[in-house]
């Protein structure tokens, strides 16, 4: 299905054959230094560059240093990292896996990192360009087999990006062979209450061959749930929450952003889980053909929202939540008091966290509110889709 109405050279990964060229250009970035120095001593970072230097692909980068730092980060930051559903993975087919999004960096690359642990294949992976802020972040996302997901443009230009985005995952899927990642949703759900963005569909059916829902079916969409017990951010986004609540223009600035990246890297989050649902092609084929493309959208967001939420991990913490912010003993059998007062002394301590001046007793107690909400809507969904069937 090669696509000679796109050049995908400006969003692509970087080919094999100028690997090399690209990597000379990295070592050379001071922020790239300054990014190493977060992770090693200062004097072992060039010996570190005469090895990156020494790499010619990027299969080869992945497996010697990038599947390394992954399991350092998977050793200091969780309490490991599980992988289910590998009966619906049929090694035969490429997949666009598409999950909820939980971290700005670590959902795709513990993803792959759960794949390499298994000697499967890793994914392309979707990335906004407004999270590449600078040159060599966009250098090594390209290098990691990453494309570009062009956002923040005019009406017709967005049209253009979009069509040439799907283009590009049709291509990587029927040509190239490859599996390819992206989020639901442009942005994370702030309150952990996942849904599939309606244009996120739209844009897939672009690219391919036949109806709507033929050109879905033929990249092999397969859910996959991604459970965090902890969620590092949970502060700075409840945080959010409160900024908007004073002010409803109030927008994060990029250092907020790079802060959420370096917080959601570095700091702790428990038990991680991705559980990988059967792929949709089946569900599509039940619901039938709508002659409403907006329908067809609505429809296929459904089908992978409802497998998202039926497979979440839910853990103790979870619970707790659950019955603080209703108020009830539902699930109290689910959890021991101990696990509720070391889930209570959590919030409290990353409430402490929120640098913000003059906050009432009031707002004290909506930040802990929406802190509740972050943790309880994965179970809140679950009950919902393993109740309800398709929501």
């Amino acid at each position: 299905m090669d696509n000679p109405e796109f050049d995908f050279n400006d969003i692509c990964p970087f080919d094999d054959s100028v690997f090399q060229e690209k990597m000379r250009e990295l070592v050379k970035e001071p922020g790239f230094d300054h990014a190493l120095s977060y992770c090693m001593p200062a004097e072992a970072i060039p010996a570190f560059k005469e090895e990156l230097l020494k790499i010619t692909n990027k299969y080869d980068f992945q497996r010697q240093i990038m599947f390394p730092f992954l399991e350092m980060l998977a050793k200091t930051t969780t309490s490991g990292i599980s992988l289910g559903g590998i009966r619906n993975y049929n090694s035969g087919l490429n997949y666009t896996f598409i999950t909820n999004h939980r971290d700005i960096v670590l959902d795709a690359s513990f993803l792959n990192l759960a794949f390499l642990r298994r000697n499967m294949p890793s994914t392309e992976v979707a990335i906004g360009n407004n999270l590449l802020i600078f040159d060599w972040i966009t250098t090594l996302v390209r290098l990691n087999k990453s494309f570009i997901v062009k956002r923040d443009t005019g009406m017709r230009e967005a049209l253009i990006a979009a069509k040439k985005l799907s283009a590009y995952i049709h291509h990587t899927i029927l040509d190239k062979g490859e599996s390819v990642w992206i989020a639901q949703r442009q942005g994370r759900a702030k309150d952990s209450s996942d849904h599939t963005q309606e244009s996120l569909v739209k844009m897939l059916a672009l690219g391919g061959h036949g109806s709507f829902m033929e050109s879905i079916k033929e990249i092999n969409v397969m859910p996959v749930a991604i459970s965090y017990e902890y969620d590092p951010n949970d502060y700075l986004k409840a945080r959010e929450f409160l900024l908007k609540r004073r002010d409803p223009h109030f927008k994060k600035s990029q250092k907020d952003d790079l802060f959420s990246m370096e917080t959601g890297l570095l700091q702790y989050k428990g038990k991680v889980h991705f559980q990988l649902t059967p792929r949709i092609n089946a569900r599509i084929d039940e619901i039938g053909t709508f002659r409403d493309n907006n329908m067809s959208a609505k429809y296929v967001g459904r089908i992978i929202d409802n497998a998202i939420h039926r497979s979440y991990e839910i853990f103790p913490l979870n619970y707790v939540a659950y019955d603080m912010l209703h108020d009830s003993k539902r699930f109290e059998a689910k959890y021991t008091a101990e696990d509720k007062a070391k889930f209570q002394n959590y919030i409290s301590d990353q409430i402490a966290k929120v640098d913000l001046e003059n906050i009432t007793e009031e707002e004290n107690e909506y930040l802990r509110h929406m802190m509740l909400v972050m943790y309880a809507n994965p179970l809140i969904n679950k009950l919902r889709a393993l109740l309800g069937g398709m929501e």
